[in-house]
């Protein structure tokens, strides 16, 4: 396709100002249809493409091909890696999209799945499993408008959250991106979606278009495989992994991003039936459906997308494509197949008619640059505070023998355990790039950081990483251990869940030394750790805490009692994998569970 091609149609005659879809006086949908009578077949294939950031070369392109969305995956990021570098970066891409005849905005992209945390310097939440733990769904809808203002901050309009997966197998790699193992967890937790937009969308500064995923049943795979198959009646699929989305529906999400996963061999991508039928007729979603990133490329189970690919996921309602490298090739064939009847037109207007809604009731058309007074609020003291106090609520106690927890203000304590100072352990996947990564990634402060701030005299908390020092004049030790990051794919753990050899032998150091020995255990799931816990005196269930650790010193020493309950069912061995509540096996913990200051296990 040439750019001449795609410039085709004659440019409005009126000035842009005198334009009824440029006058926010009318109904959005007079000037969607004004809109829509003006623009060329190039200029609505253009906004059913996204692609990413780093493909835009140059970046020209968004103008030449009338792009409607551009994302940033995981990593994506400007050279300038700053709320800053965000808002001139957005504004750019946003300035080009707005030099073409009929002016239409960018939607951009990002997903902000545990705060903004693509972005450095950002606050980083809880990931979902530790929001699902503290049963708190008003809390999330806070944590939602939150993100929203650091993510408005930085120019971009358009949150792939929440996931809100049901998480039946803690072997896959999502686990954490669920807020629990039954329905009525995520369906809970879909305040999410009315603290991004708004109680509508557009109706304050910092509203972003939320994204309800992955449609549907991917937290059910067999072996709990990562874009695999969910093998379940229509009734189970309905009981169990459709409810988070029904309310999310009613709750006036703006968009619904599809599952890599199959249904009984389908792939959803190409299932009419669960995205036209279900979905938009029987659920009534009136927002526009998202593909997942390359996606449309897996519908026929060869690499390189084709026509027909193409063709089968439109139709089946798929109304944005994300295409994040190959934007020239995709809208080449997209054009073939519209042009020859392949696709319908009407099938083409609808999909821009659900986008360009977005776009209007967003407010993008009279306020299409970043808000710059929002740009401070990017990991302000009170959005650190609000996630402190997320994480002290996810806290799960599971063992406290002895009563050995809190911890006396006075006590000397030794602390050990590779995740006990690493803000990238206890921030998880999804945090600053794709797969996250140890270290510091980003600023915050580490679990060894609040252990020392609760201490009376932080003299009297001693550290080792691997334990090394530990002897009987210590009160009591602290191992901070667990999984480090990883996200999809890479986090599937089919050979087992147990902990690694560096976590035993800091235990066995500990535990050899005769003090009495609290784990606080930092995961994305819960693990193998039945054989081991006898040796333990306490355990704390941290989940990934995000950026500010001393939420969890503050439960450690008492100074906010655990509250938080177990989102899924913790197994007492790896093999009973799947286990889920009222499935008949004895887990070590159940659905629910958490004990509170002063019980006994």
């Amino acid at each position: 396709m040439t750019a001449a091609g795609l410039l085709g149609g004659a440019p409005a005659q009126a000035p842009a100002a005198e334009l009824p879809y440029r006058n926010a006086a009318l109904p959005v949908d007079e000037r969607v249809e004004d809109l829509l009578g003006r623009m060329t077949l190039d200029d609505k294939l253009g906004q059913m493409t996204q692609a990413d950031r780093s493909a835009l070369d140059p970046q020209s392109d968004i103008a030449t091909y009338r792009l409607g969305s551009v994302l940033s995956g995981g990593g994506s990021a400007p050279a300038q890696n700053t709320a800053e570098g965000w808002a001139d970066m957005y504004d750019a891409y946003q300035r080009t999209a707005l030099s073409t005849p009929l002016g239409i905005p960018l939607l951009y992209g990002v997903d902000a799945v545990h705060g903004h945390n693509n972005v450095r310097g950002a606050t980083i939440f809880p990931h979902n499993i530790g929001l699902g733990a503290t049963g708190d769904p008003e809390l999330v809808e806070r944590i939602g408008a939150a993100t929203a203002e650091e993510v408005a901050g930085t120019g971009v309009d358009w949150d792939f959250a929440p996931c809100l997966c049901v998480a039946r197998n803690d072997r896959w790699g999502r686990t954490y991106e669920s807020f629990g193992e039954v329905p009525e967890l995520p369906t809970a937790m879909t305040t999410l979606i009315t603290g991004l937009q708004g109680e509508t969308l557009g109706s304050g500064p910092a509203s972003v278009l939320a994204t309800a995923k992955h449609y549907l049943g991917d937290g059910g795979t067999e072996g709990g495989v990562d874009q695999g198959d969910t093998r379940l009646s229509e009734a189970e699929l309905r009981a169990v992994h459709l409810p988070p989305f029904r309310e999310a529906v009613a709750r006036g999400v703006g968009s619904v991003m599809v599952s890599y996963s199959s249904w009984n061999g389908e792939k959803v991508h190409g299932s009419a039936y669960l995205i036209n039928g279900l979905l938009k007729e029987e659920l009534g979603f009136d927002g526009f459906v998202v593909s997942d990133w390359g996606a449309i490329d897996q519908l026929d189970g060869s690499p390189g997308f084709t026509g027909a690919e193409i063709a089968q996921g439109i139709n089946a309602g798929l109304d944005m494509i994300m295409v994040p490298y190959e934007y020239r090739e995709f809208l080449s064939l997209l054009r073939q197949e519209v042009q020859a009847g392949r696709i319908p037109m009407e099938r083409i207007d609808d999909a821009n008619r659900r986008i360009l809604t977005k776009k209007f009731e967003l407010g993008l058309f009279e306020h299409p640059y970043t808000d710059r007074s929002l740009t401070g609020t990017v990991g302000s003291a009170a959005h650190r505070e609000l996630a402190r106090q997320a994480v002290r609520e996810s806290q799960v106690l599971l063992k406290n023998e002895g009563g050995v927890l809190p911890l006396d203000p006075g006590a000397r304590v030794f602390v050990a355990g590779k995740s006990a100072d690493d803000i990238g352990n206890q921030s998880g996947g999804w945090t600053i790039s794709w797969q996250g990564g140890s270290g510091e990634v980003t600023p915050g402060t580490t679990i060894l950081d609040g252990i020392r701030a609760a201490a009376l005299d932080p003299a009297r908390v001693a550290y080792d990483r691997e334990g090394e020092g530990v002897d009987g004049s210590y009160d009591v030790a602290v191992a901070v251990v667990g999984e480090t990051p990883y996200a999809e794919g890479a986090g599937d753990r089919p050979g087992g869940l147990g902990l690694d050899q560096e976590d035993l032998d800091t235990l066995g150091r500990l535990r050899a030394s005769g003090v009495p020995v609290v784990v606080v255990l930092v995961s994305g799931r819960p693990l193998d750790v039945a054989g081991p816990l006898a040796d333990w005196d306490a355990l704390l269930a941290a989940w990934l805490p995000g950026t500010e650790g001393a939420g969890v010193a503050d439960v450690l020493y008492g100074a906010y009692p655990p509250t938080g309950r177990l989102p899924v069912t913790w197994p007492a061995s790896a093999s009973q994998e799947p286990i889920n509540e009222g499935d008949g096996q004895q887990p070590l913990f159940p659905l629910g569970y958490g004990l509170g200051y002063g019980a006994a296990d």
